[in-house]
C-alpha cells in the first residue's frame, strides 16, 4: 500500500489549444466495444522487466474518454486506469467468454448507508493479532453493488473492496461520528469532469492529467488519472484549495 506524501498541491484547469485538442481524442472502433463486466487476460511488459500474465475484470468504461477503462486485477485491491487497446505495455489482450454474473445485494439499505462514511476494518495480523484500518467509502461500484470504491486515510489512491459480509461478520464498523452522505443528483453542475488539469506541488514540480469522475456522495471530490500513471487518484478540491 502506498502512502501519500504530505505535499501541498494547487490545481489549475488547462485551457490552451494543445490541451483542448488532447481532450477531443477519438477512441478506436475496437475500444467502443462493450466489455464492461467482462473478464480479460493479458500479458504485461514494462521496460526490461520480464513479461507477467494477469487476469482482471473490467469495472467501467469512461463516457468522457471511452478508450480508458477502470480495471481490477485478480488479487490486487487497487483500481487501475488503462487504455486497454492502445497501451503498448499490454500484450495479447483477450476478452474471456461470458460476462460475470454478480449476486444481488442482500441489504441495499446497508450498502447505501456505507457510502460517504468512514469505516474501521479489522484484519487478522501476524500471530493472530487484530489490526484496525480506517478507510473512506467513496461509492458503490456500478456493476458490482456489493463492492465499494474506497481509500485509506492519507493515501489518495483508489482501491476496491467488499464490505457487506465483513460488516455482517463483525469485522467492520461504521464510525458513528461521520454523517451519512448527501448524494448529489444535479449532475449538470459538474463542470470539471473531462477537464485536463495540472497539479503544482509545493516543490514546484508539476503533473498533468484529467478529471474522470465526480463522487456523488461528496461533490467536491473527484477521481483523477495522471499522464504516465496507471493508478486512479482522488482529491477533495475544497480541501486542496483552502
Amino acid at each position: 500500500m502506498s502512502t501519500a506524501k504530505k505535499k501541498s498541491m494547487f490545481l489549475r484547469r488547462m485551457s490552451t489549444p494543445s490541451f483542448q485538442k488532447r481532450r477531443r481524442r477519438r477512441p478506436s472502433p475496437q475500444a467502443l466495444g462493450d466489455i464492461v463486466g467482462c473478464r480479460i487476460s493479458q500479458g504485461w511488459k514494462e521496460g526490461d522487466e520480464p513479461i507477467t500474465q494477469w487476469k482482471a475484470i473490467i469495472l467501467d468504461q469512461l463516457p468522457t474518454n471511452p478508450s480508458l477503462y477502470l480495471v481490477k486485477y485478480d488479487g490486487i485491491e487497487c483500481v487501475y486506469g488503462l487504455a486497454l487497446h492502445s497501451d503498448e505495455r499490454i500484450l495479447k489482450l483477450k476478452v474471456l467468454p461470458h460476462k460475470v454474473v454478480f449476486p444481488q445485494v442482500k441489504d441495499a439499505h446497508l450498502a447505501s448507508a456505507m457510502v460517504g462514511r468512514v469505516v474501521e476494518h479489522k484484519f487478522e495480523g501476524k500471530h493472530g493479532s487484530k489490526d484496525n484500518w480506517r478507510r473512506v467509502v467513496l461509492a458503490q461500484v456500478p456493476i458490482m453493488k456489493d463492492w465499494f470504491y474506497i481509500t485509506y486515510e492519507k493515501d489518495p489512491v483508489l482501491y476496491i473492496y467488499q464490505h457487506l459480509d465483513d460488516y455482517t461478520e463483525g469485522n467492520l464498523r461504521i464510525i458513528p461520528e461521520t454523517p451519512p452522505a448527501h448524494v448529489k443528483s444535479d449532475v449538470d453542475s459538474d463542470i470539471l469532469t473531462d477537464q485536463c488539469v495540472q497539479f503544482t506541488r509545493s516543490d514546484a514540480s508539476k503533473k498533468i492529467g484529467e478529471v474522470i469522475y465526480q463522487v456523488l456522495a461528496k461533490s467536491s471530490v473527484y477521481f483523477f488519472k495522471f499522464d504516465g500513471n496507471v493508478h486512479i487518484y482522488f482529491y477533495d478540491l475544497v480541501e486542496k484549495n483552502r
